[in-house]
């Protein structure tokens, strides 16, 4: 087996999470096994009435930044979530939401989207990365 990726997610801006969906998809495509801890506002994002939403770009994309992905978008280019979804037919990519993180925003498992897997806490987080490289976004 593949060394694993594990990317733990805190950011909940659409490019980051572009940014985290497209490394997992190349990941996946090469046989690597993703594992994907949602915490804070990246979890947020993954709300099931969110997900679909705009949810801003980090403060240093400024208006040529914005302009730039309204662009790929305007083109074709596919959101982060389908990027995700995508990796998930690819190869092995797990989404887990931080326990700890759920508590903070007073979340279920149901208010989630079906792309997060279930919900684990830091130390089964550890546990589940291994000893594979870990990518904070």
């Amino acid at each position: 087996m593949e060394e694993r990726l594990a990317l733990v997610l805190f950011s909940g801006t659409d490019d980051k999470l572009q940014a985290a969906a497209v490394l997992t998809a190349g990941a996946a495509a090469l046989g690597r096994p993703v594992h994907i801890f949602l915490q804070y506002w990246a979890l947020d994002a993954f709300r099931a009435d969110r997900i679909a939403g705009d949810h801003g770009l980090a403060p240093e994309a400024g208006a040529e930044g914005r302009a730039a992905v309204d662009a790929l978008a305007k083109a074709g280019q596919a959101s982060w979530a389908e990027t995700l979804r995508q990796a998930k037919e690819l190869g092995d990519v797990r989404i887990e939401a931080c326990s700890l993180s759920m508590d903070l925003l007073d979340l279920e498992p149901s208010d989630l989207d079906p792309l997060v897997d279930g919900v684990e806490g830091v130390t089964a987080f550890w546990v589940n990365a291994g000893e594979g490289q870990v990518v904070f976004i």
